[in-house]
């Protein structure tokens, strides 16, 4: 087992992980942003090193002075929780030879998966079901209509790298097509440097449900169970459960087979996500796989009893997975809500600042991942997310029931958050119902649910 490990991320993710090395017996390094030297992570970590400036790009981001920092500190391994670097083949590769472990997939799983045109053929080779649409990136707006009268409209358009709801954009006609191609390869090009985008067959009513699945070094893969992630707003989460109110036995346990199938299709090691569209009918399609620890992490810990992030460190450093697909049982029903530092009535804008007054519902059945404290400062530079609210119950409705209380304890100020919004979402006759789908949030937004 690894004796010390650096954290190449910041906020709540990075405490979490601090949490778990500190429960392992694990020491830890912090990394920090000049805007983050106030942050928790800096404090509780056993060492800590500023690594640049506050924009990510010169710090979170910034692989050789994470490598320096790595180095002088003598780590063995790295942790890099999710976005920043969790995903980047280039960084697992150099952490590999300066001979430290990376906490993640191989560098050949990122690059095969980060490819979404490379996945999704990977999978259909594999006689996983995908989703219909290109099967490589579109070239020119002749070929795109002609794709779009192949698979029908709607048609969603996609980038080929990277996600989080950029690059893509919703046609249903050919001169909306060729527009939304135009800004989306724009906004890809912005947010991956990849201009590339192909093209989706769009459900008009879908849910998402993505499973997690964990991988030892030993050929040994076993599924978590899944999580309904369907409720977003422009393609970002906002909340999550499991297990999902809508599958039957029958269709998730051929979903949750389907993922573990696809870990050993690709020989993935460590802690992965494969995510799902599911159509009105029952049918399921491959989307994509996340490489990485997810945000929601925590409602798949709550049914479960497993820790993740302890899993992926021992996968990591080459211990077998202690139990079997049939040792795993999903109990009760846990249910997370982002809480982001955003002003849902002024088109949910980023809201940064100090916050002066904070109380964090406690109780049973409650659990709280955050990093912010009164006196804290939100920087403007980093995602806007500052905590999430995790509750468990026997079942949906105690879940549903220990959430709304926790939501009303839940007080930050000045600064405009999430908080009341979700308390609509818990209050909306079809979210109770489980009856919603992607389209739910934009739905509420315009009155119509």
């Amino acid at each position: 087992m690894f004796s010390k490990i650096l954290i190449a991320n910041r906020g709540e993710v990075a405490l979490r992980i601090i949490r778990a090395c500190r429960e392992m017996g694990i020491k830890t390094v912090a990394v920090y942003s000049e805007a983050d030297a106030d942050s928790l992570h800096v404090q509780f970590a056993d060492e800590a090193v500023c690594i640049g400036p506050a924009p990510g790009a010169a710090s979170y981001l910034n692989i050789p002075a994470l490598m320096s920092a790595a180095e002088i500190t003598d780590v063995e391994a790295i942790h890099p929780g999710y976005g920043f670097l969790a995903e980047n083949a280039h960084f697992a590769e150099i952490c590999e030879s300066c001979h430290i472990a990376f906490i993640g997939p191989t560098p050949e799983n990122i690059r095969l998966l980060g490819d979404k045109m490379a996945a999704k053929e990977t999978m259909r080779k594999a006689g996983i079901p995908v989703i219909p649409g290109s099967l490589d990136v579109v070239k020119d707006k002749d070929e795109a209509v002609k794709i779009a009268k192949k698979i029908k409209y709607p048609i969603i358009v996609k980038a080929a790298s990277g996600g989080g709801g950029k690059g893509m954009r919703i046609a249903h006609n050919d001169v909306r097509l060729i527009s939304s191609i135009i800004t989306a390869q724009t906004e890809a090009e912005a947010s991956f440097g990849s201009s590339s985008v192909y093209l989706e067959k769009y459900f008009e009513k879908p849910r998402h449900i993505e499973v997690q699945i964990i991988a030892d070094k030993h050929n040994h893969v076993v599924h978590l169970g899944e999580r309904d992630c369907t409720v977003q707003r422009r393609h970002q989460k906002l909340i999550e459960e499991s297990p999902s109110p809508v599958l039957d036995a029958r269709t998730r346990k051929r979903i949750c087979e389907t993922a573990a199938k696809i870990g050993r299709v690709v020989n993935y090691v460590n802690a992965g996500t494969i995510e799902f569209i599911l159509d009105t009918d029952g049918s399921f399609y491959f989307m994509e796989m996340n490489t990485r620890i997810q945000v929601e992490h925590p409602v798949t810990e709550m049914v479960t009893g497993i820790d993740l992030i302890k899993e992926q460190i021992r996968v990591a450093a080459g211990e077998k997975l202690g139990y079997t697909q049939d040792d795993i049982k999903l109990t009760g029903h846990s249910i997370e809500c982002r809480i982001n530092a955003e002003d849902p009535e002024n088109n949910f804008m980023p809201c940064p600042g100090r916050i002066e007054n904070l109380f964090v519902p406690g109780g049973r059945g409650v659990r709280v991942d955050s990093h912010v404290y009164p006196g804290y400062v939100i920087p403007p530079y980093y995602d806007s997310m500052i905590g999430k609210l995790i509750v468990y119950g026997k079942d949906r409705n105690e879940a549903i029931t220990i959430m709304q209380r926790a939501l009303d304890e839940f007080i930050i100020s000045p600064i405009k958050t999430t908080i009341d919004f979700h308390k609509k979402i818990f209050v909306n006759p079809e979210f109770l119902r489980g009856k919603y789908y992607t389209d739910f949030v934009e739905k509420m937004l315009e009155g119509k649910s």
